[in-house]
């Protein structure tokens, strides 16, 4: 159990971290279309690390109502982001 927890843990701070990165190259474009390839690679970042911190509220604790609501919404919340951001990352990429 432990390795899951650190193996959940570096994939949140990776995707953390990527979130971030292109959240900024996002902002900081001027060519709209490298500016949505960056939103849609965010977007992707952040639906990864809300479907990880799902699996660690569903997965690593004790499984009480509240967690597992928790869980279930991040889930949700993170699938929408990783389907948006795959979508939105083919239809800027294939308009070249």
């Amino acid at each position: 159990m432990l390795v899951i927890q650190w193996l959940l843990g570096a994939g949140i701070i990776a995707a953390l971290v990527l979130t971030a990165w292109f959240s900024i190259r996002y902002r900081r474009e001027a060519d709209p279309r490298r500016r949505g390839l960056n939103n849609a690679r965010m977007n992707i970042s952040m639906g990864t690390m809300l479907v990880l911190m799902a699996l660690v509220q569903m997965l690593v604790f004790s499984g009480s109502t509240v967690r597992l609501i928790i869980g279930a919404v991040f889930l949700v919340l993170g699938l929408f982001n990783l389907f948006a951001g795959l979508r939105n990352h083919s239809f800027y990429n294939a308009s070249r």
